[in-house]
């Protein structure tokens, strides 16, 4: 019998909110799900990022070897234009192209990093692709008309909306907002269930997997009726009924889960993984205007009339480098969800910004000068700041930013301009953290296995040998084995695959390839809705 894997993601899960929850009986199948098997923490990368993390799991290495560090991508090294990721940016193999190599076939709904679709045996619905565009950017290309007979299909709700992505970090702009919000994912997540279950029944595959990602959407913007004990108790008729629709938010989605496990069946392996955890925010530090205050960052004549309608930036990732006089710029961050900062440097050793003798000597002062950083409260702003050497060692590792930085809280910083360096939220917020969350079911898998703690490069592999397949030797994670029962593990020992024997299999279905007319006009479409062109 052919192993089946089922791989469920939850963006931002963190075991501070679901134990809670599982404790509460809000949760009881997650309670059953983890007692009849392994649970542990799940350590993610560097950036506690969406992209970058969901890559790393699904490729098994970190953002210096893979090439996706942001929701944004570097045109070079040499320039500071920016576009959204693609999958094109991925530089290796991911465990959707290793099953196919296999001669598997995957279905994977939701995921980022997947758009343009692997041309791969099976059924690929991307993640983070406007409604408009959903039908070209769906595989294999009839995929789109045969879901849409499945009941309640909605693609203006399946699909990305920025105007959404922008309100889950930058909040809501009045209570009415919250209920019809959080409605919108309890639908949303409901009708992944119901795609998913259509394929698995109609056209199973081996590898299944569906990223469910309301709950980070939820725990970004309602963070504080989700946990009140982080901030202070709920009092007023609406507070109440907002943390009563998240609770029924986290009730459907058990129960989503619930008939999950049951279509896929007790043979099969059941895998659930978070990109990232989460937890309470409330400072911001307002990067770019403290670099200006610094004098190491200069704001171009059209910043002055940049009104505050927004916190972080969310929505001006494109716009706001115009907002830069680059001849008098030393060090800018580009995005608000990377906390990254680039060093402009000087080319060819003439012109503005840091020459290539000045280089270390400016990163050091920088990183001691951000250090000392308070919020008023007299805490370091900055916990922990990562080198580019340090966090993206690999080939695209000139792609990554200079240093990127870890918030007290977590949360993330502003590009807009600002007179002050470090302000409050309106109210408190949900950030990513570094620990997400792991569990996992199926043959072989001994129940209340407690491993430690997982790193977010295991999963890869994990699932690779769910499935019966070597792990490629390039992998920076390794196989869970103490999750398992000894007996199985004998029966099953982890087989390893090095790189030359990986480049003798079917390589072309993991290659990237080139680009449609039709896929063009996709990233185009995506551009304009993200305010890069006209």
């Amino acid at each position: 019998m052919t192993p089946r894997t089922l791989l469920i993601g939850l963006d931002g899960a963190t075991w501070s909110v679901l134990d809670p929850l599982m404790a509460e009986g809000v949760m009881p199948f997650l309670k059953s799900f983890v007692c009849a098997g392994a649970r542990a923490g799940l350590r993610t990368i560097v950036p506690a990022l969406t992209p970058p993390a969901w890559t790393s799991l699904m490729t098994g290495r970190r953002p210096g070897q893979h090439g996706v560090f942001d929701f944004f991508r570097m045109e070079s090294a040499e320039n500071h234009h920016q576009r959204f990721f693609t999958s094109h940016d991925i530089g290796c193999p991911t465990i959707w192209s290793l099953a196919a190599d296999a001669g598997m076939r995957v279905t994977a709904l939701n995921f980022p990093s997947m758009f343009p679709a692997p041309r791969i045996s099976g059924n690929i619905v991307p993640g983070w692709v406007p409604w408009r565009q959903l039908r070209l950017a769906c595989w294999p290309e009839n995929l789109f008309d045969r879901l849409k007979s499945v009941p309640g299909f909605n693609p203006r709700e399946l699909a990305m909306d920025i105007k959404l992505e922008e309100r889950a970090t930058e909040g809501c702009e009045n209570r009415e907002e919250f209920a019809p919000w959080i409605e919108l994912h309890i639908r949303r997540e409901q009708n992944w269930l119901a795609i998913l279950k259509h394929l698995m029944r109609a056209d199973p595959s081996p590898l299944t997997a569906v990223l469910f990602d309301g709950v980070d959407k939820l725990q970004h913007l309602c963070w504080r009726f989700i946990r009140p004990e982080d901030d202070r108790p709920l009092e007023t008729e609406w507070e109440l009924k907002v943390r009563e629709l998240c609770l029924e938010y986290f009730r459907k989605l058990d129960g989503i889960l619930e008939e999950l496990c049951a279509e896929a069946g007790p043979e099969t392996t059941v895998v659930i993984a978070s990109d990232h955890g989460f937890g309470p925010t409330s400072d911001v530090l307002f990067l770019n205007g403290w670099l200006a205050q610094k004098g190491y960052l200069k704001w171009a004549d059209a910043a002055r009339d940049q009104g505050q309608d927004s916190l972080l930036g969310v929505g001006k990732v494109a716009r706001h480098t115009w907002l830069i006089d680059w001849s008098g710029t030393k060090a800018y961050a580009a995005t608000p969800t990377s906390n990254g900062i680039y060093i402009v440097r000087s080319q060819n050793g003439h012109g503005h910004g840091v020459h290539a003798e000045e280089y270390d000597a400016f990163r050091a002062q920088l990183i001691g000068e951000l250090r000392e950083v308070k919020n008023p409260a007299g805490e370091p702003m900055v916990t922990e700041i990562w080198t580019r050497e340090q966090a993206f060692q690999g080939p695209y590792s000139e792609l990554a930013p200079d240093l990127t930085l870890v918030m007290r809280d977590g949360g993330l910083i502003s590009i807009l301009p600002s007179a002050e360096a470090v302000g409050k939220r309106p109210s408190l917020a949900g950030a990513h953290r570094p620990i997400g969350v792991f569990g996992a079911r199926g043959p072989g898998i001994r129940a209340g296995a407690d491993p430690g703690m997982l790193s977010i490069l295991d999963i890869a592999p994990a699932v690779l040998y769910s499935l019966g397949l070597p792990v490629p030797a390039e992998m920076e994670g390794s196989v869970p084995e103490d999750i398992y029962e000894s007996e199985y593990r004998a029966r099953h020992p982890v087989r390893m695959l090095a790189a030359a024997e990986r480049q003798q299999s079917n390589s072309s279905v993991a290659a990237p390839v080139q680009m449609s007319q039709e896929d063009e006009q996709i990233v185009l479409e995506r551009l304009r809705e993200l305010g890069y062109i006209e």
